[in-house]
């Protein structure tokens, strides 16, 4: 029981941490940022993934796969935004 309330504290932290780290970043360099942290995120969500297979108890992988949708949506979400930067630099096509 012990081993659950480390990891769950451990996740508690890793959300406030995020949470200031991401909410003291300006707009104008989130974009830029969100990008160059997709490899960030795609290590979080394999670290995610090898928590899930080390789970014993449910609460443990309850809290992995919340972790591996959490990790997805911002790998996901980063590359949807790189892509709208990327074509906003685009020149405009000729017709």
């Amino acid at each position: 029981m012990s081993e659950a309330m480390a990891l769950l504290a451990i996740f508690t932290l890793a959300i406030f941490v995020g949470f200031e780290v991401v909410s003291k970043v300006s707009s104008t360099l989130h974009t830029p940022l969100m990008s160059g942290a997709n490899a960030i995120h795609g290590i979080i969500l394999v670290g995610a993934i090898i928590v899930a297979s080390h789970s014993h108890t449910s609460l443990e992988l309850g809290l992995s796969i919340a972790a591996i949708i959490l990790a997805t949506i911002n790998v996901v979400g980063g590359f949807v935004v790189t892509d709208r930067m990327l074509e906003m630099f685009k020149g405009k096509k000729k017709s």
